[in-house]
Protein backbone atom coordinates (compact mmCIF):
# COMPACT_ATOMS: atom_id res chain seq x y z
CA UNK A 1 0.00 0.00 0.00
CA UNK A 2 2.81 2.21 0.72
CA UNK A 3 4.44 1.91 -2.15
CA UNK A 4 1.08 2.17 -4.32
CA UNK A 5 0.88 5.68 -2.41
CA UNK A 6 4.19 6.29 -3.46
CA UNK A 7 4.11 5.99 -6.50
CA UNK A 8 0.67 8.09 -7.31
CA UNK A 9 1.89 10.93 -5.94
CA UNK A 10 5.12 10.31 -7.76
CA UNK A 11 2.50 10.78 -10.96
CA UNK A 12 0.76 13.12 -9.66
CA UNK A 13 3.84 15.72 -9.03
CA UNK A 14 4.79 14.32 -13.00
CA UNK A 15 0.99 15.22 -14.57
CA UNK A 16 1.33 19.01 -12.15
CA UNK A 17 5.02 19.58 -14.16
CA UNK A 18 3.91 18.37 -17.22
CA UNK A 19 0.76 20.52 -17.39
CA UNK A 20 2.54 23.49 -16.29
CA UNK A 21 4.89 22.93 -19.00
CA UNK A 22 1.97 22.88 -21.23
CA UNK A 23 0.96 26.29 -20.13
CA UNK A 24 4.34 27.78 -20.26
CA UNK A 25 4.71 26.92 -23.78
CA UNK A 26 0.87 28.12 -24.85
CA UNK A 27 2.02 31.34 -23.21
CA UNK A 28 4.66 31.79 -25.42
CA UNK A 29 2.49 31.19 -28.17
CA UNK A 30 -0.58 33.50 -26.74
CA UNK A 31 1.92 36.53 -26.38
CA UNK A 32 1.30 39.45 -28.51
CA UNK A 33 5.08 39.82 -29.81
CA UNK A 34 5.05 36.06 -30.87
CA UNK A 35 1.61 36.69 -32.32
CA UNK A 36 2.75 39.23 -34.11
CA UNK A 37 6.31 37.77 -35.37
CA UNK A 38 4.29 34.58 -37.16
CA UNK A 39 1.70 36.60 -38.74
CA UNK A 40 4.70 38.48 -40.33
CA UNK A 41 6.68 35.50 -40.94
CA UNK A 42 3.31 33.66 -42.63
CA UNK A 43 3.45 36.31 -44.62
CA UNK A 44 6.23 37.47 -45.96
CA UNK A 45 7.97 33.90 -46.29
CA UNK A 46 4.91 31.53 -46.94
CA UNK A 47 4.44 29.67 -44.01
CA UNK A 48 0.85 27.73 -42.85
CA UNK A 49 0.17 30.09 -39.83
CA UNK A 50 -1.85 27.35 -37.86
CA UNK A 51 1.12 24.95 -38.62
CA UNK A 52 3.18 27.59 -36.82
CA UNK A 53 0.65 27.55 -33.67
CA UNK A 54 0.90 24.23 -33.77
CA UNK A 55 5.26 23.81 -33.72
CA UNK A 56 5.55 26.82 -31.17
CA UNK A 57 2.94 25.23 -28.74
CA UNK A 58 5.79 22.43 -28.63
CA UNK A 59 8.85 25.11 -28.08
CA UNK A 60 10.13 24.83 -24.76
CA UNK A 61 11.53 28.00 -23.26
CA UNK A 62 15.33 27.93 -21.79
CA UNK A 63 15.19 31.08 -19.45
CA UNK A 64 18.75 29.50 -17.55
CA UNK A 65 20.51 30.38 -20.93
CA UNK A 66 20.16 33.80 -20.43
CA UNK A 67 22.72 33.40 -18.06
CA UNK A 68 25.11 32.51 -20.01
CA UNK A 69 24.43 36.12 -22.08
CA UNK A 70 24.41 38.16 -19.03
CA UNK A 71 28.18 37.23 -17.76
CA UNK A 72 30.38 40.08 -18.45
CA UNK A 73 32.20 40.01 -21.80
CA UNK A 74 35.38 39.50 -20.21
CA UNK A 75 38.07 37.68 -22.09
CA UNK A 76 40.92 35.23 -20.04
CA UNK A 77 44.41 36.45 -21.19
CA UNK A 78 46.23 35.03 -24.09
CA UNK A 79 48.95 32.82 -21.51
CA UNK A 80 45.27 31.05 -20.12
CA UNK A 81 43.25 30.85 -23.56
CA UNK A 82 46.15 29.09 -25.37
CA UNK A 83 46.29 25.96 -23.23
CA UNK A 84 42.58 24.53 -23.71
CA UNK A 85 43.18 24.99 -27.84
CA UNK A 86 46.57 24.27 -28.63
CA UNK A 87 47.69 21.31 -27.16
CA UNK A 88 49.68 18.18 -28.15
CA UNK A 89 45.97 15.93 -27.38
CA UNK A 90 44.54 18.30 -30.11
CA UNK A 91 47.28 18.07 -32.83
CA UNK A 92 47.21 14.21 -32.34
CA UNK A 93 43.44 14.23 -32.98
CA UNK A 94 43.69 16.98 -36.17
CA UNK A 95 46.65 14.57 -37.54
CA UNK A 96 44.21 11.09 -36.84
CA UNK A 97 41.32 12.29 -38.16
CA UNK A 98 43.06 13.80 -40.98
CA UNK A 99 45.05 10.63 -42.13
CA UNK A 100 41.56 8.61 -41.34
CA UNK A 101 40.17 11.24 -44.01
CA UNK A 102 42.77 12.11 -46.28
CA UNK A 103 41.38 11.82 -49.64
CA UNK A 104 38.16 13.74 -48.48
CA UNK A 105 39.92 16.25 -47.30
CA UNK A 106 42.49 16.84 -50.08
CA UNK A 107 39.38 17.14 -52.53
CA UNK A 108 37.89 19.91 -50.64
CA UNK A 109 41.10 21.63 -50.09
CA UNK A 110 41.79 21.77 -53.43
CA UNK A 111 38.07 22.90 -54.20
CA UNK A 112 38.01 25.40 -51.85
CA UNK A 113 41.39 26.56 -51.81
CA UNK A 114 41.74 26.64 -48.29
CA UNK A 115 44.78 24.56 -46.54
CA UNK A 116 43.75 20.97 -44.90
CA UNK A 117 45.44 21.86 -41.43
CA UNK A 118 42.94 25.46 -41.27
CA UNK A 119 39.86 23.59 -42.02
CA UNK A 120 40.52 20.63 -39.27
CA UNK A 121 41.67 23.09 -36.55
CA UNK A 122 38.62 25.12 -36.67
CA UNK A 123 36.19 21.86 -36.76
CA UNK A 124 38.85 20.92 -33.84
CA UNK A 125 38.26 23.92 -31.93
CA UNK A 126 34.40 24.03 -32.13
CA UNK A 127 33.36 20.63 -31.48
CA UNK A 128 35.87 17.86 -31.53
CA UNK A 129 34.87 17.01 -35.13
CA UNK A 130 31.43 16.29 -34.17
CA UNK A 131 31.80 15.40 -30.43
CA UNK A 132 30.67 18.12 -29.11
CA UNK A 133 27.78 19.61 -30.66
CA UNK A 134 25.14 20.80 -28.16
CA UNK A 135 22.23 19.31 -26.66
CA UNK A 136 19.99 21.68 -26.73
CA UNK A 137 16.96 22.03 -28.94
CA UNK A 138 17.76 25.04 -31.37
CA UNK A 139 14.59 26.00 -32.05
CA UNK A 140 14.12 26.71 -28.02
CA UNK A 141 17.35 28.47 -27.44
CA UNK A 142 16.63 31.31 -30.60
CA UNK A 143 12.89 31.34 -29.56
CA UNK A 144 14.01 31.74 -25.85
CA UNK A 145 16.52 34.58 -26.68
CA UNK A 146 14.13 35.94 -29.28
CA UNK A 147 11.42 36.65 -27.21
CA UNK A 148 12.85 37.03 -23.61
CA UNK A 149 16.45 39.20 -24.00
CA UNK A 150 15.50 42.41 -25.48
CA UNK A 151 19.20 43.18 -26.09
CA UNK A 152 19.73 40.05 -28.15
CA UNK A 153 16.26 39.89 -29.57
CA UNK A 154 16.50 41.56 -33.14
CA UNK A 155 19.33 39.24 -33.78
CA UNK A 156 18.17 36.06 -32.70
CA UNK A 157 14.78 36.67 -34.49
CA UNK A 158 16.18 36.77 -37.63
CA UNK A 159 18.15 33.55 -36.95
CA UNK A 160 15.02 32.26 -35.29
CA UNK A 161 13.48 33.02 -39.15
CA UNK A 162 16.51 31.48 -40.95
CA UNK A 163 16.26 28.36 -38.91
CA UNK A 164 12.65 27.86 -39.97
CA UNK A 165 13.57 28.30 -43.34
CA UNK A 166 16.24 25.80 -43.59
CA UNK A 167 14.68 23.08 -41.69
CA UNK A 168 11.65 23.77 -44.46
CA UNK A 169 13.97 23.54 -46.89
CA UNK A 170 15.72 20.64 -45.84
CA UNK A 171 12.69 18.95 -45.60
CA UNK A 172 13.65 18.60 -41.96
CA UNK A 173 11.71 18.68 -38.15
CA UNK A 174 12.50 21.83 -36.87
CA UNK A 175 12.16 20.30 -33.34
CA UNK A 176 15.01 17.36 -33.43
CA UNK A 177 17.65 20.30 -34.62
CA UNK A 178 20.62 20.37 -31.62
CA UNK A 179 22.87 22.65 -30.96
CA UNK A 180 24.81 24.86 -28.44
CA UNK A 181 23.09 27.28 -25.67
CA UNK A 182 22.78 30.27 -28.56
CA UNK A 183 21.74 27.98 -31.37
CA UNK A 184 25.15 27.36 -32.92
CA UNK A 185 24.48 23.95 -35.31
CA UNK A 186 26.70 20.90 -36.04
CA UNK A 187 30.70 20.34 -36.56
CA UNK A 188 31.51 24.14 -37.39
CA UNK A 189 28.71 25.54 -35.04
CA UNK A 190 27.40 27.54 -37.61
CA UNK A 191 23.94 29.93 -36.65
CA UNK A 192 21.67 29.82 -38.97
CA UNK A 193 22.67 32.39 -41.07
CA UNK A 194 25.71 30.95 -41.68
CA UNK A 195 24.47 27.97 -42.95
CA UNK A 196 21.60 29.41 -45.27
CA UNK A 197 24.51 31.49 -46.90
CA UNK A 198 27.97 28.85 -46.48
CA UNK A 199 26.30 25.17 -45.43
CA UNK A 200 27.52 22.89 -48.31
CA UNK A 201 26.14 19.13 -49.96
CA UNK A 202 29.32 18.08 -50.58
CA UNK A 203 27.89 14.58 -51.85
CA UNK A 204 24.76 15.59 -53.44
CA UNK A 205 22.38 13.46 -51.68
CA UNK A 206 20.48 16.97 -51.33
CA UNK A 207 20.50 18.10 -47.60
CA UNK A 208 23.70 19.83 -46.19
CA UNK A 209 24.27 17.77 -43.31
CA UNK A 210 26.88 19.45 -41.02
CA UNK A 211 25.83 17.05 -37.85
CA UNK A 212 27.01 13.52 -39.37
CA UNK A 213 28.11 14.27 -42.91
CA UNK A 214 32.34 15.12 -42.40
CA UNK A 215 32.10 16.35 -45.99
CA UNK A 216 29.30 18.73 -46.09
CA UNK A 217 31.12 19.72 -42.25
CA UNK A 218 33.98 19.87 -44.17
CA UNK A 219 33.18 21.63 -47.03
CA UNK A 220 30.80 23.93 -45.15
CA UNK A 221 34.14 25.62 -43.01
CA UNK A 222 36.04 25.48 -46.28
CA UNK A 223 33.26 27.17 -48.27
CA UNK A 224 32.84 30.25 -45.08
CA UNK A 225 36.61 30.85 -45.61
CA UNK A 226 36.84 31.02 -49.27
CA UNK A 227 33.69 33.15 -49.00
CA UNK A 228 34.93 35.86 -46.57
CA UNK A 229 38.45 35.96 -48.31
CA UNK A 230 40.60 33.56 -47.39
CA UNK A 231 43.99 33.71 -49.92
CA UNK A 232 45.72 30.32 -49.84
CA UNK A 233 49.65 30.33 -48.94
CA UNK A 234 49.48 33.63 -47.54
CA UNK A 235 51.16 34.28 -43.81
CA UNK A 236 48.59 35.18 -41.68
CA UNK A 237 50.05 37.15 -38.91
CA UNK A 238 53.78 38.18 -37.71
CA UNK A 239 54.97 39.35 -33.98
CA UNK A 240 56.22 42.95 -34.64
CA UNK A 241 57.73 45.91 -32.11
CA UNK A 242 55.18 48.58 -31.27
CA UNK A 243 55.96 52.15 -29.33
CA UNK A 244 52.58 54.69 -30.12
CA UNK A 245 49.66 54.12 -28.83
CA UNK A 246 48.05 51.34 -28.72
CA UNK A 247 44.56 52.17 -27.46
CA UNK A 248 43.20 53.64 -31.08
CA UNK A 249 44.52 50.40 -33.12
CA UNK A 250 43.03 47.68 -30.76
CA UNK A 251 39.59 49.47 -30.78
CA UNK A 252 39.79 48.52 -34.83
CA UNK A 253 41.41 45.38 -34.53
CA UNK A 254 38.25 43.84 -36.14
CA UNK A 255 38.49 46.20 -39.05
CA UNK A 256 40.95 45.65 -42.15
CA UNK A 257 41.02 49.26 -43.32
CA UNK A 258 44.84 50.28 -42.34
CA UNK A 259 48.24 49.21 -45.10
CA UNK A 260 51.15 48.05 -43.15
CA UNK A 261 52.71 50.85 -44.36
CA UNK A 262 49.66 53.45 -42.46
CA UNK A 263 50.47 50.85 -38.82
CA UNK A 264 54.03 51.99 -39.49
CA UNK A 265 53.27 55.29 -38.94
CA UNK A 266 51.14 54.67 -35.59
CA UNK A 267 54.05 52.83 -33.92
CA UNK A 268 53.96 49.65 -35.80
CA UNK A 269 57.55 48.33 -36.00
CA UNK A 270 58.03 45.26 -38.42
CA UNK A 271 60.29 42.51 -37.39
CA UNK A 272 61.20 41.52 -41.22
CA UNK A 273 60.66 42.98 -44.26
CA UNK A 274 56.95 43.75 -45.36
CA UNK A 275 54.88 44.63 -47.94
CA UNK A 276 53.57 47.97 -46.33
CA UNK A 277 50.83 48.07 -49.23
CA UNK A 278 49.34 45.32 -47.68
CA UNK A 279 46.35 45.46 -45.09
CA UNK A 280 46.97 44.28 -41.37
CA UNK A 281 45.32 45.10 -37.99
CA UNK A 282 47.52 45.25 -35.62
CA UNK A 283 46.60 43.14 -31.96
CA UNK A 284 48.62 42.17 -29.04
CA UNK A 285 48.75 39.47 -26.82
CA UNK A 286 49.65 38.21 -22.60
CA UNK A 287 51.59 35.95 -23.50
CA UNK A 288 52.83 36.04 -20.10
CA UNK A 289 51.61 37.77 -16.90
CA UNK A 290 52.28 41.59 -17.39
CA UNK A 291 54.06 40.62 -20.50
CA UNK A 292 52.39 41.73 -23.71
CA UNK A 293 53.63 40.79 -27.18
CA UNK A 294 52.39 42.32 -30.46
CA UNK A 295 51.50 41.13 -33.79
CA UNK A 296 50.14 42.41 -37.21
CA UNK A 297 47.07 40.56 -38.63
CA UNK A 298 46.82 39.79 -42.26
CA UNK A 299 44.32 38.82 -44.50
CA UNK A 300 43.65 35.42 -43.27
CA UNK A 301 43.94 36.48 -39.77
CA UNK A 302 40.75 38.85 -40.63
CA UNK A 303 38.85 36.04 -42.43
CA UNK A 304 39.55 33.53 -39.05
CA UNK A 305 37.99 36.69 -36.89
CA UNK A 306 34.83 36.88 -39.23
CA UNK A 307 34.44 33.15 -37.87
CA UNK A 308 34.58 34.15 -34.54
CA UNK A 309 35.44 37.47 -33.93
CA UNK A 310 38.22 37.24 -30.88
CA UNK A 311 41.77 37.49 -31.98
CA UNK A 312 42.95 34.89 -28.87
CA UNK A 313 40.59 32.46 -31.43
CA UNK A 314 42.12 33.11 -34.40
CA UNK A 315 45.77 32.96 -32.81
CA UNK A 316 44.48 29.27 -31.41
CA UNK A 317 43.32 28.35 -34.58
CA UNK A 318 46.73 28.77 -36.78
CA UNK A 319 48.88 27.68 -33.79
CA UNK A 320 46.79 24.61 -33.79
CA UNK A 321 46.55 24.14 -37.62
CA UNK A 322 50.23 24.47 -37.47
CA UNK A 323 50.86 21.92 -35.30
CA UNK A 324 48.14 19.36 -36.93
CA UNK A 325 50.23 19.85 -39.71
CA UNK A 326 53.26 19.00 -38.25
CA UNK A 327 52.02 16.28 -36.33
CA UNK A 328 50.23 14.45 -39.73
CA UNK A 329 53.71 15.28 -41.65
CA UNK A 330 55.71 13.45 -39.04
CA UNK A 331 53.54 10.38 -38.31
CA UNK A 332 53.04 11.55 -34.52
CA UNK A 333 49.73 10.17 -34.61
CA UNK A 334 50.66 6.56 -35.50
CA UNK A 335 53.70 6.85 -32.97
CA UNK A 336 50.53 7.41 -30.18
CA UNK A 337 48.35 4.97 -31.91
CA UNK A 338 51.05 2.11 -31.89
CA UNK A 339 51.57 3.09 -27.93
CA UNK A 340 48.26 2.79 -27.27
CA UNK A 341 46.63 -0.21 -25.98
CA UNK A 342 44.61 -2.68 -28.45
CA UNK A 343 40.97 -2.50 -27.68
CA UNK A 344 38.22 -4.67 -28.42
CA UNK A 345 36.34 -3.64 -31.13
CA UNK A 346 32.55 -2.85 -30.30
CA UNK A 347 29.69 -3.41 -32.90
CA UNK A 348 27.47 -0.03 -32.56
CA UNK A 349 24.14 0.80 -34.35
CA UNK A 350 24.30 2.76 -37.72
CA UNK A 351 22.53 6.10 -36.41
CA UNK A 352 20.87 8.63 -39.39
CA UNK A 353 20.76 12.21 -38.36
CA UNK A 354 16.49 12.57 -38.44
Amino acid sequence: MRTMKKLIRTLGIAALLATSAAQADEALVARDDVKVYLDEISAQYGFNRAELDTLFLQVTPKPNILNFFDRPSTSKPWYEFRPNFVTQGRAISGAKFWRANAPLIEKISKAYQVEPEVILAILNVETGYGKNQGSFRVIDVLSTVAFDYPRRAEYFRRELTEFLLLARAEGWDPLVFKGSYAGAMGWPQFMPSSFRNFAQDWDKDGHHDIWKNPGDALASTANYLKEHGWQQGKSAYAPVNFNGDAEPLLAEKFNLKYTVAELMEKGVQPLTEQDTREKAVYFALETEPGVTSHYLGYNNFYVITRYNKSTLYATAVLQLADDIKAAYASGADLETKAKAPAKKPVAKPVQKLW
